[in-house]
């Protein structure tokens, strides 16, 4: 199995969407947030989105990335790295438009690496947000090409645990999740879709497994307040399968120009890193 040979510098969109009160609550439900900001359509100031709601919109181009993929070879992307860089958080009654281009394909020892950035802009033409966002297709093969698009990394940050927390994950989150978000995938829900594509059983998407840890992040280091975000980092490890309980540590902190990086990293029952080299970036 390959990918196609064009795919290097593929481009999709832009891609309108409308961002609503409904869609950015069950987001923040789905991750299992009860904070008033989230789910109070009365407050004033309006509804505030999870800082990873970026990932709803940007599906839609991601799919229309891979449109002509084989069956065989579609099923087999899972999520590698994110890094989504927020200039500031959707709001309901958005208008906006995302654009995706692949900037970067390679061959890795588990199959290729396809790194696509997504770029959303509101109705004025101001950016929301832009997403660095990586997929590895498993058993696949490529022939390797790189744009040079990449932005400064987030920095290394230390690995001593600060404080750590329990995150249980039911036995149907995968498919809330994929309801709530709008973001289908059936090695997510379908098990014989997962076998087929040789995972061990149905696995939870790994933006939920990111917005699970960055909800506990906010909670500890911002003050429960998603507005001091300004981008996260991460790469993915293990595979969470359902039901299952996750450990969520917060690590190492570094003060700087642009605010404050926190890091963090999200652990399966067995100890091994689903999220690792996590970093949050907060506004002081």
């Amino acid at each position: 199995m390959r990918l196609p040979a064009d795919l290097a510098g593929r481009r999709a969109g832009p891609l309108a969407h409308g961002v609503d009160a409904r869609w950015l609550m069950a987001f923040a439900a789905a991750l299992g947030e009860t904070a008033a900001g989230y789910l109070d359509t009365t407050r004033p100031e309006g509804l505030l989105a999870h800082p990873l709601f970026p990932v709803c919109y940007e599906w839609p181009a991601a799919l229309r990335l891979r449109a002509d993929f084989p069956g065989e070879v579609a099923v087999r992307g899972v999520h590698a790295s994110h890094d989504v860089r927020l200039e500031r958080l959707p709001r309901a009654g958005d208008r906006l438009a995302t654009t995706a281009v692949v900037t970067r394909v390679a061959p890795r020892t588990p199959g290729a690496l396809v790194l696509a950035r997504f770029t959303t802009a509101d109705a004025a033409g101001r950016v929301v947000s832009t997403t660095d966002y990586g997929t590895l297709y498993l058993g696949v093969e490529c022939e390797a090409w790189d744009a040079e698009a990449a932005v400064e990394p987030a920095p290394a940050l230390a690995v001593d645990v600060r404080w750590s927390e329990p995150v249980p994950v039911a036995a149907t989150l995968a498919h809330v999740y994929t309801e709530c978000a709008r973001i289908w995938n059936p090695i997510h829900t379908d098990r014989a879709v997962a076998l087929a594509a040789g995972l061990p059983d149905i696995i939870l998407h790994g933006t939920a497994t990111l917005g699970l840890a960055v909800s506990a992040v906010v909670r500890r280091e911002a003050g429960s307040d998603p507005r001091r975000v300004r981008r996260i980092a991460a790469r993915f490890g293990a595979m969470v399968r359902l039901p299952s309980t996750l450990r969520v540590e917060g690590l190492g902190t570094r003060d700087g120009a642009e605010g404050r990086w926190v890091g963090f990293r999200m652990l399966t029952e067995e100890g091994r890193p689903a999220v690792r080299d996590g970093r949050v970036l907060l506004a002081c």
